[in-house]
């Protein structure tokens, strides 16, 4: 019995560490030239695609990244049919069977959307990626679950409202968002542009468990200590799609609100992708009336851990934003209180 707890424990541990790094002996240019060069090609034929986009590279890695590139630069998130989708939801959230009419009717037409125009929301990209990689005999899975961004309504968040995937590469499962690192909606246009963000594919689980909570919790790939349950995941602070260019684990503040006390010293922990110089690391604080970027109290690095502190002396209340160079990372509230 010991040694089988053991065994489970190692496992979880093992999973724990699935990221990008352990990649770091691949080269990925030729799987994303070869993504670039069926720019073009349709859905009409999936396999065909998949042959294309897969046949000339020699590991797993290799093709579903190339796969996952492809679908991230040439499908388009349709913004105003996500935000259709949230409003009908709500709107049937008590009545289940005019829940499940609409869901029915959403399906058809994500699918249609995807095939006829290569625009969809997330539940369209995480099919379409399971389903390029199942055809290449790689091991894919859809995760459905909750999602949650600096514009995300957490009162209403009571149903899930995500999709994104897991995949299975060398023994281990990884986890990645292809809604996210396709672009950016602008939210008063609902224009969409592509913006690929490399940080969402083969996330560390510690940093994609921040704003990505799993209905099925064995997709948090983490062991049960590390773990947030769904209280955790709705107090967790605000990260921007920057964070994951910049960081590989976020550890604390672990709550996007927090109070201190007058002249308290507030604490900031995280590990970087890679080393940064002290003067690209600003915070800006804002007190409602007026905003100024401003040096930590103190800036600790070693290799890639990163550390700081900042003294607050003044009462208020503060809206306070990491930025590592131009890049806004995450964001946060402090009560200061006398």
């Amino acid at each position: 019995m010991k040694l089988l707890r053991y065994i489970c424990v190692f496992i979880f541990a093992f999973q724990s560490n699935a990221q990008i790094s352990d990649f770091e002996y691949i080269n990925f240019r030729k799987a994303d030239s070869i993504a670039l060069a069926c720019k073009d090609e349709g859905l009409d034929n999936l396999s065909q695609l998949s042959q294309k986009l897969t046949s000339g590279l020699t590991t797993d890695a290799e093709r579903f990244r190339a796969i996952y590139k492809w679908v991230c630069t040439n499908i388009a998130n349709d913004y105003s049919l996500y935000l259709k989708n949230n409003r009908k939801r709500y709107k049937f959230n008590n009545d289940s069977e005019k829940l499940e009419a609409w869901n029915e009717l959403i399906k058809k037409k994500i699918f249609y959307k995807l095939r006829k125009d290569k625009r969809t929301i997330c539940t369209g990209y995480a099919y379409l990626i399971k389903e390029l990689s199942n055809l290449a005999n790689l091991n894919c899975e859809i995760v459905h679950g909750y999602g949650k961004t600096s514009t995300t309504n957490l009162e209403r968040l009571d149903a899930p409202n995500h999709s994104w995937n897991a995949i299975e590469l060398d023994g281990k499962w990884y986890l990645c968002d292809p809604t996210w690192a396709s672009g950016i909606p602008n939210s008063e246009t609902n224009e969409f542009k592509f913006y690929y963000n490399d940080g969402y594919f083969l996330t560390n689980p510690q940093l994609f468990a921040i704003n990505h909570f799993p209905v099925n919790n064995k997709w948090m790939l983490l062991e049960e200590a590390l773990a947030p349950s769904f209280e955790t995941f709705l107090a967790a602070p605000i990260i921007y799609g920057k964070a994951y260019k910049n960081l590989t684990i976020h550890s604390e503040p672990k709550e996007m609100h927090n109070t201190i006390e007058k002249h308290d010293i507030l604490t900031f922990k995280y590990q970087l992708q890679k080393a940064v110089a002290k003067e690209d690391i600003s915070l800006l604080i804002d007190n409602g009336f007026s905003n100024r970027k401003i040096k930590p109290t103190s800036t600790h690095i070693e290799n890639t851990s990163l550390t700081l502190e900042h003294q607050f002396d003044n009462n208020g209340f503060y809206d306070v934003h990491l930025y590592i160079g131009d890049d806004l990372i995450s964001t946060y509230t402090v009560k200061v209180k006398s």
